[in-house]
């Protein structure tokens, strides 16, 4: 695939994303308790209004969940070990029977025996800087340097589900499920706010969680469409007609204080252009604050995702996000993130995939419901 002069810009100042997350995250860091306080609230949450439980003692140790005192049925144990297993940072599940002591240095591992038919919450969590993760989202962009555009609409519609979730091998969880999504952005600078380019994503993914970490491959689909308006204008130029299936592996591990580290890469296969070279490789890390402010509502949040692609010489694509996150107690599934955006990369968008080089800042609100 041919690339534009655009392309050929000097190289990107992917220090300055790694400078403001480095700059974010000590500051945060330090205001924030122990993720084991973090765990706790979660699971009380979990236990008291899924299972309408509230146990006499639950105590979190260095990410295992001690509950004793409980009175419940084979089949709600299960249930439960299987719900709270998939907290983030839950390395294993102790429940004790009514009256017995729970050993604080226990050492039970989870077996989440129950089969799961659309499970709430995901093994995989969501990736908060991926400018291509499906969830729904509205965005600012104001481009920087661009012949092209210059403030910029960003709409996403999507969301990844699970299907069903079931019991994998040393203790693990597994489940699979459907990604679908669609990514658009708006020519805000046009009199009629034109639509410039819509992406169409589906994936089936596979995802492993085991303790701390967890995983997910795909296989999916991608394509791109040009908005009429903007075809009309003539800026387009030689129209692409981008699509192609890959697969991809992506790898997570959960950190100490609220980090999280992942990193994988993937293979695109029956491409249009045949020419797209197909090589893909993505790395991230990720901060979320083990401790909620304002009654539990407000946690702050931040977030780098690197990305490079054979097409453009494995160029580094980099998007910093950062902000907070609402949240209800009650409803733990369902967040919504209020995040400053920076890129600096290679375009994401379909039609000017790998050819054109943008960089932007902007303002988004993200919904999340894992």
């Amino acid at each position: 695939m041919k690339k534009s002069p655009q392309s050929q810009l000097k190289g990107r100042p992917l220090y300055w994303g790694l400078l403001f997350f480095a700059f974010f995250f000590p500051a945060v860091a330090a205001a924030t308790s122990a993720s084991d306080e973090f765990i706790r609230g979660y699971a009380t949450a979990i236990l008291q209004r899924d299972f309408q439980i509230t146990a006499k003692t639950l105590n979190v140790q260095s990410g295992v969940v001690y509950i004793s005192g409980l009175e419940a049925s084979d089949v709600v144990r299960d249930r439960m070990k299987t719900s709270l297993a998939a907290i983030d940072g839950v390395r294993q599940v102790v429940v004790g029977e009514k009256g017995e002591i729970v050993p604080t240095g226990g050492k039970t591992a989870i077996t989440p025996e129950v089969n799961v038919f659309l499970p709430r919450d995901l093994l995989f969590k969501s990736l908060i800087a991926d400018p291509r993760w499906p969830h729904f989202s509205a965005s600012y962009q104001q481009y920087m340097q661009n012949d092209q555009l210059d403030g910029v609409g960003s709409a996403t519609f999507g969301e990844t589900f699970s299907f069903y979730r079931f019991a994998g091998p040393w203790t693990s969880q597994m489940e699979v499920g459907l990604q679908a999504g669609v990514f658009s952005i708006f020519d805000m600078n046009a009199d009629s706010h034109d639509l410039v380019n819509a992406d169409y994503f589906v994936a089936v993914p596979l995802s492993f969680k085991k303790d701390n970490f967890s995983a997910m491959s795909r296989i999916f689909h991608q394509s791109s469409h040009l908005g009429d308006e903007y075809l009309l204008s003539g800026q387009s130029g030689e129209r692409i007609n981008l699509s192609y299936e890959g697969v991809d592996l992506l790898l997570s591990y959960n950190l100490p204080l609220g980090f999280r580290i992942y990193g994988g890469g993937g293979y695109l296969f029956d491409r249009d252009p045949e020419d797209l070279a197909p090589g893909i490789a993505q790395a991230g890390l990720e901060f979320k604050s083990p401790e909620a402010w304002w009654g539990g509502a407000l946690r702050p949040v931040a977030a780098v995702d690197l990305q490079s692609h054979e097409e453009n010489d494995w160029d580094a694509n980099v998007s910093v996000r950062a902000g907070f996150q609402l949240e209800n107690p009650d409803f733990i599934s369902r967040k919504l993130q209020i995040l400053l955006e920076y890129y600096d990369g290679s375009s994401p968008n379909g039609q000017f995939y790998a050819r054109d080089n943008v960089e932007y800042i902007g303002l988004g609100f993200h919904f999340f419901y894992d």
